[in-house]
């Protein structure tokens, strides 16, 4: 059986309910909840796989690796944290796991923009403040349909924006699609724009695509400037997608609507973050793959990749 640790465990199975049984029947499985760089290299020694779950490793730590280091598997769907250029060098395979997530993540962005549109999260903040205006006197807040709002997609062809369109479909929105990838949809109500038009004719804007060094800041002030007042911008992919100083700027200025984040730049927020204070802001910690069914169907198939790969045919390759 190949040797396999996963080095920072607690940041998937943070509650102590997974069941790791698929991956310990095909590899000696050792497992640490965190794992600093110096760690890192003491943990790898006579390993063949390891795990981690968004666990920096640069150039420099794995050059440091031991021969015996073959397979990298990212527990999630992003990999920017691993070199894998360096990785290829070593001629270590780097595999992720996509769409173990897409439903628990697509759910989120839709009870965002659910919330928006009843202003949810405004009238409980009253409701806390002693503010009862909303029962006394006529409704303060912004409440509208979603039937014929128009959600901007940008990136939408992974399988997280494809399940977010199907659902808004069904809710009656249209939809703007900013994506490389453009295959038909059969759907009057799905549109190909450009980025700039996206952003222009959208009532609110959710992320789906990776960081990349094309991505890096993709929606900045410039970008910004092009929105609605009344839109809204969610981000369930990488925090630094955004540029969050000019994100923050223009929440505060009142340039957009809102924004719901349940990614920011770093994570966690520094806790002096003027995020945390603004009452246009959803803000939750990464939630979106955290559903207990989502981290257990990851571990499913993480045992797929590795069996995959100690069979010889490696899967969900990345480098």
């Amino acid at each position: 059986m190949e040797n396999t640790v996963f080095l920072n465990i607690a940041k998937l199975n943070f509650d102590n309910k997974l069941n790791f049984s698929s991956i310990v029947e095909l590899a000696t499985f050792t497992k640490y909840d965190e794992s600093s760089d110096k760690k890192i290299l003491e943990r790898v020694e006579g390993q063949t796989i390891i795990i981690t779950k968004e666990l920096p490793l640069g150039r420099d730590l794995i050059s440091q690796f031991p021969d015996s280091v073959k397979l990298i598997c990212e527990a999630g769907t992003g990999y920017n944290n691993i070199d894998i250029v360096a990785a290829r060098e070593r001629k270590i395979t780097v595999c992720n796991v996509p769409s173990y997530s897409t439903q628990a993540v697509a759910d989120l962005v839709i009870t965002y923009i659910l919330n928006f549109s009843s202003s949810l999260i405004q009238q409980q903040i009253m409701l806390k403040q002693k503010n009862f205006n909303n029962f006394t006197k006529h409704l303060e807040l912004p409440h509208f349909e979603l039937q014929g709002k128009t959600l901007g997609v940008i990136g939408g062809y992974g399988a997280i924006g494809r399940e977010v369109i199907k659902i808004a479909l069904a809710l009656g929105m249209n939809i703007n699609i900013y994506s490389r990838t453009q295959k038909p949809w059969d759907n009057s109500n799905v549109h190909f724009v450009s980025l700039e038009d996206l952003l222009k004719q959208s009532d609110f804007v959710t992320l789906h695509c990776p960081l990349t060094s094309d991505t890096l800041n993709l929606i900045d002030k410039d970008k910004i400037k092009l929105m609605k007042p009344s839109a809204f911008i969610i981000n369930t992919s990488r925090g630094p997608i955004i540029k969050e100083t000019d994100l923050i700027e223009a929440l505060q200025n009142g340039k957009i609507a809102g924004a719901a984040l349940d990614v920011q730049d770093p994570e966690p927020p520094e806790l002096t973050n003027p995020l945390f204070e603004m009452e246009n802001v959803i803000l939750t910690p990464h939630i979106g793959w955290r559903r207990f069914e989502s981290r257990q169907r990851l571990i499913e198939l993480m045992a797929v990749n590795i069996k995959s790969f100690i069979e010889g045919n490696p899967v969900n390759v990345v480098n």
